[in-house]
């Protein structure tokens, strides 16, 4: 998963990038309003964690220039302010939710996690399901339950059967099949895997998108599951029950 932070307190903001780091999401920074608006217009990310006293531009124009635009992606809001007035008016321009400063990184993580299971088709519970598949980005493995997807979507109090089949994956894998299931109703282009695994700017060959698509079709492989990645040519990847 890739977040944007868009916060002017440098300190503040690359602490949260390296907590986010630390938990195996891609996090990027920016410093003001106007620049932070430019990188979310790109919709490349799949959460923003937005301050509101920014410079250039404050947060409340941010997240009301997004959703005019029709980007709709989950913005989480920070805010010094005690004021209730501020909160309302930021759920109103299109925040998703408010998080007060000072706030514990236990906290943060737990809000984007929230944010990510309001699609309950895609992300039960923090864990991934298609077909026979389970798929957690935080813990980076992926599960073939024999039984297929259970029913009432709840791990056993063990975690999974003793059927079950589970593989490791590399952070790479993990971004790459995450960006796949979010977007498995359609092909994703060797462009935008680039753009959402690696840099926006990097100097990647499609050769090496290449490389990690064969490499998660080995782990999709090894645990026998039902799912696997196909492949449009000049058009992109998809995953395919």
């Amino acid at each position: 998963m890739k977040v944007l932070i868009i916060e002017d307190e440098r300190d503040l903001a690359d602490a949260v990038k390296a907590v986010l780091q630390k938990s195996n999401y891609t996090a990027e920074t920016a410093y003001d309003g106007e620049y932070g608006l430019d990188c979310a217009m790109t919709g490349l990310y799949d959460i923003i964690i937005l301050d509101i006293m920014l410079p250039k531009k404050d947060g409340f124009h941010v997240v009301s220039e997004l959703r005019a635009a029709g980007i709709g992606t989950p913005v989480l809001m920070l805010t010094a302010r005690g004021d209730v007035r501020d909160k309302v008016t930021g759920l109103d321009n299109g925040a998703d939710d408010y998080l007060p400063k000072p706030f514990h990184m236990d906290e943060l993580l737990a809000r984007l996690r929230a944010l990510r299971r309001r699609n309950p088709e895609v992300n039960v519970g923090g864990v991934y399901m298609v077909g026979s598949l389970e798929f957690n980005p935080h813990t980076l493995t992926l599960t073939h339950t024999r039984g297929g997807a259970r029913a009432d979507n709840r791990r056993t109090d063990a975690g999974m059967n003793s059927s079950d089949v589970t593989v490791e994956l590399t952070l790479k894998e993990s971004q790459l099949l995450e960006l796949l299931f979010e977007r498995r109703n359609s092909y994703v282009s060797k462009d935008t895997i680039i753009e959402k695994l690696w840099d926006y700017d990097a100097d990647v060959a499609d050769n090496l998108v290449e490389s990690q698509v064969s490499l998660l079709r080995k782990k999709l492989a090894a645990v026998n599951g039902n799912v696997a990645i196909r492949t449009a040519r000049g058009v992109g990847y998809r995953l395919e029950v």
